[in-house]
């Protein structure tokens, strides 16, 4: 019986056991794409890559990304965690960058090492796309909180780096607390968006040295709530930046998020406004948890 080595990585986690988890696998020879998305569905975390080769081509890996209900285009913790297992595991030492090759196109992850160890991944995003602007009582009901919770000086919008998401504005760390999702207004919502998940943030936070709280939902993505989410994080730091929300064109930033469901984790953000375009960078650090053999 064939066996396939993969690693679990902990991906935006200030330590090990903590941040978002990601099972990464290594020659995936012979697998077709249903074959892909069963393992995904078995290993059931939020989403679960495949290296297709340890040579480069075209200056990169290709690597395809699932969630257990789908195959992705581009997932931000997944492409830190890859680049990560990339260089731990098949180059065995440092580089200043891994590029991969994924659905969206290559995405460039860029390693700061501390004692020899990679400390700080950064991934370099798309340019934002900015879609509609969306009623808020409409989002608010599907976030199971009122409309006077949300920040009435910003607009709720769809932006994507890759994967649209709904950018939500709220005022306080209780409103975030709060917010529970409602499945029939959910749903309701993302039949008229190309978004399918929900990002909220505010100002205040549980540790004082960060500058925002994040929440994530998405569970048409089979993900009813996410501890770390670097591709929606890069639209919120293109939204931040579009909408001036800090008063200016350029911000760098920690965004907190998984607090809530006990999985704390710390994503950075930089992002500015270069000639008409927004540029996005997310980092966060990756831990190895586990290496494994799937039967």
């Amino acid at each position: 019986m064939e066996k396939r080595p993969f690693y679990i990585v902990d991906v935006f986690a200030e330590e090990k056991f903590a941040g978002n988890q990601l099972a990464v696998f290594r020659n995936p020879e012979g697998l077709s794409d249903s074959g892909m998305q069963r393992i995904a569905k078995e290993m059931n975390y939020s989403e679960t890559t495949f290296i297709l080769s340890e040579e480069e081509k075209d200056r990169g890996y290709d690597v395809r990304i699932f969630t257990p209900e789908k195959e992705l285009p581009f997932a931000g913790h997944p492409t830190l965690g890859t680049a990560y297992v990339i260089q731990q595991e098949i180059i065995r030492k440092p580089v200043e960058m891994v590029n991969l090759n994924l659905k969206i196109g290559q995405i460039p992850v860029t390693f700061n090492y501390s004692q020899g160890q990679p400390d700080i991944l950064w991934m370099k995003q798309k340019h934002p796309v900015f879609g509609q602007i969306l009623d808020k009582k409409a989002v608010s009901s599907a976030l199971g909180i009122e409309e006077r919770d949300m920040d009435e000086r910003f607009p709720v919008e769809e932006v994507s780096t890759g994967v649209f998401s709904i950018i939500a504005p709220l005022k306080t760390l209780e409103a975030v607390k709060r917010t529970d999702i409602k499945k029939d207004a959910y749903f309701a919502l993302i039949e008229s968006t190309e978004a399918k998940a929900i990002l909220i943030f505010c100002p205040e936070t549980y540790k004082r040295e960060n500058d925002l709280n994040v929440r994530f939902f998405a569970e048409a993505l089979g993900v009813i709530e996410d501890p770390a989410t670097g591709s929606a994080n890069g639209c919120l730091a293109g939204y931040l930046v579009k909408n001036r929300y800090f008063g200016q064109d350029r911000i760098d930033l920690r965004a907190e998020q998984g607090y809530e469901i006990g999985r704390p984790s710390l994503l950075y953000l930089k992002a500015g406004d270069k000639e008409g375009k927004i540029e996005v960078l997310v980092g966060g650090k990756v831990f190895m948890v586990a290496r494994g053999e799937f039967i």
